[in-house]
């Protein structure tokens, strides 16, 4: 009892979690998903994107509510001292400047100023303390010189142009951003939808009685009709069936129960009609404890830090320093005015016009370059962590395998039956059977053109197959155990054997298996070429596991339950290793949530997909190339727009705070805005230029 074993060892294993579950629920309900929102999200800007996403407004809603508040003050104001052709001013019009641009920067500059804040909480100033005082500066100067104009009668330059633009660029930048990151769902709902809602309770008097599952108690006997799924863990009283715990275990095939045996709470009933003694409700049960699992592992941090945030940083102390140093010092050289011009050019300039669009353009195109593959990339820190990581955990079934039997071989056991006679016998003793070994058998005579032999009568034999007549002879179709004697026969790997008996001698014989997918010894190979050790960990058997992993020539750990694949994530990623997580159940749902990168197989369950950074919609293990080959990529191109958008900016500030000025060259406003925007091109145009393999 494989299954009951991992499902116990499991449930022990975590029965000291209970509070921590009540805790992380109440807290998800109140935070929603934790790992996406507030700490995926949240590094986006070393800590703060997430807040940003919740609290600090929706930045779809924001750039566009100020988008023609923006265009209004740059068509009303020249661009660094020179007026453009599309600009115009009317008497009172610098008045109407600084009303709009106060309603500007109190509404749109809202989330860079509550970014700043959290940055210098966590004493890291970066991005957001830059843009914040990029607009500080540029806003209150220009409020100055409108007022200095009035008050002295002499024309002061202003920056409203640069206010305005610079914030409307940065919302957008963040706009595209937060769309290409995409919202994550909560994966704790989705495992509650496995269990019913309501359960068939039985009486003494052996009458039904509807009761809602929250009201279930230990001891209760249950009934579960076929097709139904298992309210509560419990042990199987009355009735055999076949019971689908692919979902919760990621055990391949259906799994056949009866009395004494337990079942859990999410499995689906697939033929009889079961009678269960509950074991466990609520939080002890086993999708509970999957549930705490996904709680602990999504309010895990990530360890990958965020370049971007980082230069910003950088950016951030130079620019203050050398505008300090540009204040002091022409102040001494010349006057006060021209060393606060010299101040604010420096700072205005220093804002990231190209280096806060430089990530967001890539992730963007990244993101679309993904999806049509069949890559749905949720969170864009997973390419940057992918193409540095060192461990990829991969699930069995269902991702490196198809998850469904085929007849791998038939074997003749008797000269007296060609190879077609035993296929059409085959056939026919399972033709009534809608179980999926005997589909299988069905399908492979089908596809061989070979009609099942016709049987006057077929009967099951418990716990050993089926047997029948036809043409007045008797056969059996049972398990190479039942059958009792060794075969002289190469097994494929991890296969199950069925034997074809007449008259107590084996005349054929069936292998059968879950086969490997053909993209899979392609994307174990790719792996090894990228230096990330390949590790399958699956819930099916040893004999199994071992099969497949010989065949890929991989490490494994077989009889896996969610446990023992969240712990091999928790001690690889103690040991300092990046981990990618590939699966599909939710028994992978916990470890895909800890997992550095956690890449979902798109045939998986929602849960495995709302715990996932990267979903494959297509279940093709040649996508999880794809996947490490557009990580490398984009990762390369964040590099070289951060080197575009940070390089103007660390030539721009000393010259704009005028270090060659002694040598008679200083850097003017217009000239910085041009150098401005042309990093700015050339970001979008590199960004653009990123491209895939053709598969």
């Amino acid at each position: 009892m494989k299954n009951n074993n991992k499902h116990s060892s499991h449930r022990h294993h975590n029965h000291g979690d209970m509070n921590h579950l009540k805790h992380n629920n109440s807290k998800m309900e109140q935070h929603g998903d934790h790992k996406h929102h507030d700490h995926h999200a949240g590094h986006e800007h070393g800590g703060h994107g997430g807040h940003e996403h919740h609290n600090h407004g929706n930045f779809k809603e924001l750039f566009l509510k100020s988008l023609p508040l923006g265009i209004i003050i740059m068509l009303l104001s020249p661009m660094y001292g020179f007026e453009l052709p599309f600009q115009f001013t009317f008497p009172y019009s610098d008045i109407v400047v600084v009303i709009l641009s106060t309603i500007l920067i109190i509404y749109g500059g809202r989330p860079f100023y509550q970014g700043a804040v959290d940055e210098f909480k966590q004493k890291e100033p970066g991005m957001m303390a830059l843009v914040s005082l990029g607009i500080s500066v540029s806003y209150l100067y220009s409020v100055y010189a409108v007022i200095t104009s009035y008050l002295t009668g002499e024309q002061v330059m202003d920056f409203f142009f640069e206010f305005a633009s610079l914030l409307l660029i940065m919302l957008l930048g963040h706009w595209i951003e937060m769309k290409a990151i995409g919202e994550a769902g909560d994966a704790q709902t989705e495992l509650a939808k496995l269990v019913p809602k309501d359960a068939d309770v039985v009486l003494e008097d052996d009458s039904i009685e509807t009761r809602p599952v929250a009201d279930l108690k230990v001891g209760d006997l249950i009934r579960v009709q076929a097709g139904e799924n298992v309210p509560a863990d419990g042990t199987i009283e009355r009735g055999e069936s076949r019971l689908n715990e692919a979902l919760l275990t990621g055990e391949s095939k259906a799994v056949k129960k009866g009395p004494g045996d337990e079942v859990i709470g999410g499995s689906t009933n697939g033929e009889g009609v079961l009678y269960i003694k509950v074991l466990e409700t609520g939080d002890q049960s086993f999708i509970s404890q999957v549930q705490t699992l996904i709680s602990q592992a999504q309010s895990q941090p990530s360890r990958a830090e965020n370049i971007a945030q980082k230069v910003a940083g950088w950016l951030f102390y130079i620019a203050v320093i050398v505008a300090l140093i540009a204040f002091v010092t022409w102040m001494v050289i010349e006057d006060v005015p021209t060393a606060v011009i010299f101040t604010v050019t420096t700072l205005v300039i220093a804002c990231p016009h190209a280096l806060g669009l430089a990530i967001p353009l890539v992730t963007a195109r990244s993101t679309s370059l993904g999806a049509s593959r069949g890559l749905l990339v949720k969170d864009r820190q997973a390419l940057e962590i992918a193409q540095d990581a060192d461990v990829m955990i991969l699930d069995k079934t269902g991702t490196l395998t198809t998850g469904e039997f085929k007849v791998l071989d038939v074997k003749l056991l008797n000269d007296k039956y060609t190879k077609e006679e035993i296929i059409a016998l085959l056939a026919g003793i399972e033709g009534g059977s809608s179980h999926p070994i005997a589909q299988s058998i069905i399908s492979f005579a089908e596809q061989q053109d070979i009609r099942p032999a016709s049987f006057d009568s077929i009967d099951v034999i418990s716990g050993a197959g089926v047997e029948g007549e036809a043409s007045g002879h008797r056969y059996q179709l049972i398990s190479q155990k039942a059958y009792g004697r060794n075969l002289d026969m190469d097994i494929p790997k991890g296969a199950t054997l069925s034997v074809l008996v007449e008259n107590e001698d084996a005349i054929g014989a069936v292998a059968l298996g879950d086969e490997l997918k053909p993209t899979s010894k392609e994307l174990i190979k790719a792996l090894k070429k990228n230096n990330i050790q390949p590790i399958m960990a699956t819930g099916d058997n040893e004999k199994a596991a071992q099969g497949a992993a010989e065949d890929l020539g991989i490490e494994y750990r077989s009889n896996q339950s969610p446990q023992d694949k969240y712990e091999l994530v928790k001690t690889l990623k103690d040991r300092g290793k990046k981990v990618i997580m590939v699966g599909d159940g939710i028994n992978d749902a916990p470890s895909l949530a800890l997992a550095d990168v956690g890449i979902a197989v798109g045939a998986g369950t929602q849960v495995a997909l709302d715990s996932a950074d990267v979903i494959l919609t297509q279940s093709d293990p040649g996508d999880i190339e794809s996947f490490i080959e557009l990580a490398h990529k984009t990762t390369r191109k964040m590099k070289q727009n951060l080197f575009w958008g940070a390089g103007y900016n660390f030539i721009a500030i000393p010259l704009a705070a005028g270090i060659l000025a002694p040598f008679g060259f200083t850097l003017s406003p217009a000239v910085g805005a041009i150098l401005m925007s042309v990093s700015t091109v050339i970001v979008a145009i590199n960004a653009m230029t990123l491209k895939l393999e053709p598969k």
